[in-house]
C-alpha cells in the first residue's frame, strides 16, 4: 500500500472512528508542570470533535485526588476516581476540550497548582470504535439496556453515579465466565466479587449494550450516570494501524506465582498499564512508559483508589518485554501474589506506521544542556551524545531508564553515567544533563515502525531469535550488555549490519575491521525477530542486553554501504533534500565510526565530524562530507573513500 494510499484510509477511517486510526490518535500519556494559570496541552488528540476522557493525576505530592473530565458532561464538572461523592461542578470550568488535546483554564492542587512545584500526568482516552467510549444515561430504578458505541468486546466498564454519592463499579473482562458476571470497585481495595441481580442484571456486557439492575449506584431511578467503556482487541481484530488490522487494547487476567519473572503476553508492546489484584484487598495500579516503565530497577506507580503521590520508588516490579510486560517480583503483591487473579488493562505503544517525515523521528541538537531539555518536538527514545571538545561518547534509552552506557568503552550500563531522574519524562524532548559545556552534541531518535526499534531482553546462552517490533527486517543493529550477571564480562558492542551480511560482526567501540563469527547467525532475521549466537556479548546467560534495531524508511533513512574511489562520489539515499545525519564506516580495513550532521556542518567546506570510538574532540580540519540532494557525497579521504576498500553507513534525510 502507497503512502498516500494510508493516508487516504486514516482520513477516511479517522472521520468513521476506527479502522485505520494510529494509537496517537486515541490515546496519549501527557507529563507537565502546574502553572496556576491558563495551560493548554497539546497532545495530539481531537477531544472538542470526537469525544473523549481525559484523567488526571498530580505525581509528587498526597492528599491529591484524581480528577477526570469527559465530553459527555463537558469540562465543567469532573469525578475523583479515588472517591465517592458526585462530580464537583466549580464556578468556572476547569477544561476546555480542543481538537489537538485541552486547555487547563483554572487553578487547583488536583490539576493544575504551583504551591508544591507540582508535576502531573494526564492519560487522554478518545472516543473511537475498539478503543473507547463514553455514555451518559439517568436511571428508572429496574433492570434496563444501556446503548454504547465500542462495536467489539467490553474490555472494562466503569459506572459512576454523578449525582450524588456512589461508588465506582466496574466490570472487567478478565473475571471468571463462570457463572454471574462478577464486580469490583475502583475506589476500594477489596477483591472482585460475584455480583447479584442488582449490579449487572446477571447479564454479560455485548458489543452494542450493557446491562444494569437496580442497585442505586448503577441505576436509582432519577438518578444520573457516566460509564466509561474501555474495549479488549483480540488477535487482529482491532480495526487500527495502516490497514486496519492492528490491536491496541487488551484486557485480561494472569495468575500469580511464587518465583517472580512471570512474563504476561499481549501481543503487543505496551505504553500503559493497569493492574488490580482480583483476588485479595490490594491497590489498583497504573504504570506508563512516561514516567519510567521500562527495563530499569524501579517503576513509577499511581493508584487509581488513593490520593497518594506517584510510588517512584517500586524496585523490580514490572519490565517491559516486546510482546507484553514481566513481573519480577513474587512479593510485590499488587501485581504477584502466589494463586492469585490478577486482572490488567493494557494499551499499545505506537506509532503504528513508519514515518514519512523524518523531522517527527529523528532531531539533531549542538549548544548547552545543563539547564534545560532538548526540545526535539517529539517524544524522544534514544539520545547519543557527546562534548564535541572531547570525551566519552554516550547512549541512553527510555526503555533503559536513568543509566547510560559508553559508545567507546565496553563498560555496563550506570558506570558514572547517571541520567537526571526526570531525563526521559518529557513528551517532547530529554534532559540528559551531562555536559554544561556549550560544545555538546546530540541525536536523538523516537522510535516507529520500519525505521527504529530498541529492545531489551536477557541471555540465556543458547542460540535463538529474540522478538522485536521494527515491522520490518533490521539492516543494522546494535547489541551490548548492560551488566555482568553472567560473569564474562561486559565485552564489546556487537554489530551487524546488512552490508556485510550474516555471520560476521563489527565493533562499535573500536575502529577493527569486522570479523566472522556466529555472534549474528548467518540465516539472520525477520520483520518480527532477530538471530543471536551464544556468545556472551550478545546472550550472555542471566545477563541484561540491550539491542538497537534499524533500517531503511524511503525518504526518512537509509542503512547501505558502498565500495570507495579514491576520487569522490554521491551516496544515492533516495532523499529530497540531502542528509542531516551519516554514520560511515570503512569495513575491509581499520577505520573510526565517524558521524556527520547538517548542524555541525554537512557542507561543502570542512565539515566538523566525531567518533563514536574515540575520545577524540571533533575535528574540523577537513572538507570529507558534501551535501547531495539525494543523499550525501563523500570526498578523497581514506577514512570515508579509499579506493577499492568497503564502507558502511547509516542516514537520515
Amino acid at each position: 500500500m502507497s503512502n498516500i494510499a494510508r493516508m487516504m484510509q486514516r482520513a477516511t477511517a479517522g472521520a468513521a472512528g476506527g479502522a485505520g486510526l494510529d494509537v496517537d490518535n486515541v490515546f496519549s500519556t501527557f507529563l507537565y508542570e502546574g502553572t496556576s494559570s491558563s495551560l493548554t496541552i497539546n497532545n495530539g488528540i481531537d477531544l472538542s470533535g470526537e469525544g473523549g476522557l481525559t484523567w488526571i493525576k498530580a505525581r509528587n505530592f498526597g492528599s491529591s485526588n484524581h480528577a477526570l473530565f469527559d465530553t459527555a458532561r463537558g469540562g465543567g464538572s469532573y469525578l475523583q476516581s479515588n472517591e465517592t461523592s458526585a462530580q464537583e461542578t466549580p464556578v468556572s470550568a476547569p477544561l476546555t476540550f480542543n481538537s489537538n488535546g485541552f486547555t487547563i483554564n483554572t487553578q487547583a492542587d488536583s490539576w493544575n497548582g504551583t504551591y508544591y512545584s507540582n508535576t502531573y500526568t494526564s492519560w487522554t482516552f478518545r472516543k473511537a470504535k475498539k478503543f473507547f467510549d463514553v455514555v451518559t444515561y439517568t436511571g428508572n430504578g429496574s433492570a434496563q439496556t444501556i446503548s454504547h458505541n465500542l462495536g467489539t468486546t467490553v474490555g472494562w466498564l466503569l459506572i459512576k453515579r454523578t449525582d450524588t454519592t456512589g461508588s465506582w463499579f466496574n466490570y472487567h473482562h478478565g473475571f471468571s465466565k463462570s457463572g454471574n458476571p462478577q464486580g469490583a470497585i475502583l475506589n476500594e481495595t477489596g477483591a472482585a466479587f460475584t455480583a447479584n441481580a442488582s449490579l449487572w442484571n446477571l447479564t454479560y456486557p455485548t458489543s452494542t449494550h450493557f446491562t444494569v439492575g437496580d442497585n442505586n449506584s448503577v441505576n436509582a431511578s432519577g438518578g444520573t450516570y457516566v460509564a466509561y467503556l474501555f474495549a479488549h482487541n483480540d488477535s487482529g481484530d482491532g480495526g487500527f494501524g495502516p490497514d486496519g488490522d492492528q490491536d491496541i487494547i487488551k484486557c485480561g487476567s494472569y495468575t500469580g506465582n511464587t518465583s517472580g519473572d512471570l512474563e504476561i503476553n499481549v501481543g503487543f508492546e505496551p505504553q500503559w498499564v493497569l493492574i488490580k489484584n482480583a483476588s485479595a484487598s490490594r491497590n489498583w495500579q497504573i504504570v506508563d512508559i512516561m514516567r519510567g516503565f521500562g527495563n530499569e530497577a524501579t517503576s513509577s506507580f499511581l493508584a487509581p483508589s488513593s490520593s497518594a503521590a506517584e510510588n517512584a520508588n517500586l524496585a523490580n516490579i514490572a519490565h517491559l518485554t516486546s510482546t507484553g510486560f514481566k513481573l519480577d517480583q513474587a512479593s510485590g503483591q499488587d501485581f504477584n501474589e502466589n494463586s492469585n487473579t490478577f486482572i490488567y488493562m493494557a494499551i499499545r505503544r505506537g506509532p503504528l506506521a513508519a514515518p514519512e517525515d523524518a523531522t517527527k523521528v529523528f532531531d539533531v541538537f549542538a549548544g548547552n544542556d545543563s539547564s534545560y531539555k532538548i526540545p526535539t518536538g517529539f517524544v524522544t527514545d534514544l539520545v547519543i551524545g557527546a562534548n564535541r571538545s572531547g570525551s566519552d561518547k554516550f547512549i541512553g534509552s527510555r526503555l533503559t531508564g536513568r543509566k547510560a552506557m559508553r559508545t567507546n568503552t565496553t563498560q555496563a550500563e550506570g558506570s558514572g553515567l547517571p541520567f537526571p531522574t526526570d531525563a526521559w519524562q518529557y513528551n517532547d524532548g530529554v534532559k540528559p544533563g551531562f555536559f554544561a559545556a556549550s560544545t555538546a552534541a546530540y541525536w536523538l531518535w523516537k522510535r516507529a515502525p520500519s525505521y527504529f526499534d530498541v529492545v531489551a531482553y536477557t541471555g540465556n546462552g543458547t542460540a535463538r531469535t529474540i522478538s522485536h517490533n521494527l515491522g520490518a527486517v533490521p539492516e543494522m543493529i546494535w547489541i551490548k550488555k548492560r551488566a555482568n550477571t553472567d560473569g564474562s564480562g561486559t565485552g564489546q558492542w556487537c554489530v551487524y549490519h546488512s552490508g556485510l551480511g550474516g555471520g560476521k560482526v563489527i565493533q562499535l567501540n573500536n575502529f577493527a575491521s569486522f570479523s566472522t563469527s556466529d555472534y549474528f547467525p548467518s540465516t539472520q532475521s525477520s520483520s518480527d525477530t532477530f538471530s543471536i549466537g551464544t556468545q556472551h556479548q550478545v546472550n550472555g546467560n542471566g545477563s541484561p542486553m540491550i539491542a538497537y534495531l534499524f533500517a531503511t524508511v524511503a525518504g526518512v533513512s537509509k542503512v547501505g554501504s558502498y565500495t570507495g574511489n579514491g576520487t569522490g562520489q554521491n551516496i544515492d539515499c533516495g532523499f529530497s533534500s540531502g542528509a542531516r545525519f551519516v554514520l560511515i564506516k570503512k569495513t575491509s580495513g581499520t577505520g573510526d565510526w565517524i558521524v556527520h550532521d547538517s548542524v555541525r556542518g554537512i557542507v561543502s567546506g570542512n565539515d566538523g565530524f566525531l567518533e563514536l570510538n574515540t575520545t577524540n574532540a571533533e575535528n574540523s580540519n577537513f572538507d570529507v562530507v558534501d551535501p547531495y540532494a539525494s543523499g550525501f557525497a563523500v570526498t578523497t579521504f581514506n577514512d570515508w573513500n579509499e579506493d577499492g576498500h568497503s564502507y558502511i553507513f547509516y542516514a537520515i534525510a
